[in-house]
């Protein structure tokens, strides 16, 4: 297994560190809550008990599952795109000499995958789910700030190759917040677990960290 970590510091990474009182359930005396024009960001912010609540809700909640076909236009792009010059992204007989039964992705393609080979006729049935990312995003957002794109990591179990269909299933594994510098700084990780269809045998785990900065 290889672990391909991108910044972060492991320790800190699952921490419950929910420091800030929720304010969530404060009311705005400049908002009617009875006027059809009002902030609906903001009700719903107010509907929330408070936003640790919300936070610890999403742990665990899946974001759903995917199929993709890994092909070898969308992995040489990719490769191109993050100025890579290994030969094994773009021939086949690059790719043997270095051991590789196909062309390999580049370490970081995980996280383009779904954008490049999600064909809709090939999706599961029972895949597509409402994303808990929004339910703490929008009282987050309600009350201004930054969303930011924090950590990503990839955890590799076998290469990801030309030629592969992988299956995913994701979740919610974390969600916390920390003060620093004056700022609260709110972390969602999202997990991601791909394995290979024909065998389900696990080939790579993204873990994606956003961040909201007050």
């Amino acid at each position: 297994m290889v672990s391909c970590g991108l910044g972060g510091e492991e320790a800190n990474r699952y921490g419950l560190a929910l420091h800030r009182p929720g304010k969530a359930g404060a009311r705005r005396d400049d908002v009617d809550p009875n006027l059809g024009g009002g902030d609906r960001r903001q009700t719903v912010a107010e509907s929330a008990t408070s936003i640790e609540d919300v936070l610890k809700g999403i742990i665990g909640q899946p974001t759903g599952k995917a199929k993709v076909v890994v092909e070898r236009a969308p992995v040489q792009h990719f490769a191109d795109a993050v100025l890579s010059t290994s030969p094994i992204y773009h021939s086949p007989d690059a790719a043997k000499a270095a051991v590789f039964s196909s062309i390999p992705a580049p370490p970081t393609f995980p996280f383009a995958m779904e954008f490049a080979g999600k064909f809709d006729e090939i999706q599961p049935s029972n895949g597509a789910v409402a994303n808990p990312l929004g339910a703490a995003v929008g009282p987050l957002m309600a009350k201004g700030g930054l969303i930011l794109h924090g950590e990503q990591e990839f955890i590799y179990h076998r290469p990801v190759l030309v030629g592969d269909v992988l299956v995913s299933e994701g979740k919610i594994v974390d969600a916390y917040q920390k003060e620093s510098k004056g700022r609260t700084m709110t972390f969602i990780v999202q997990e991601t677990n791909w394995s290979d269809e024909k065998t389900g045998e696990p080939v790579v785990t993204t873990r994606f960290n956003l961040i909201h900065r007050a």
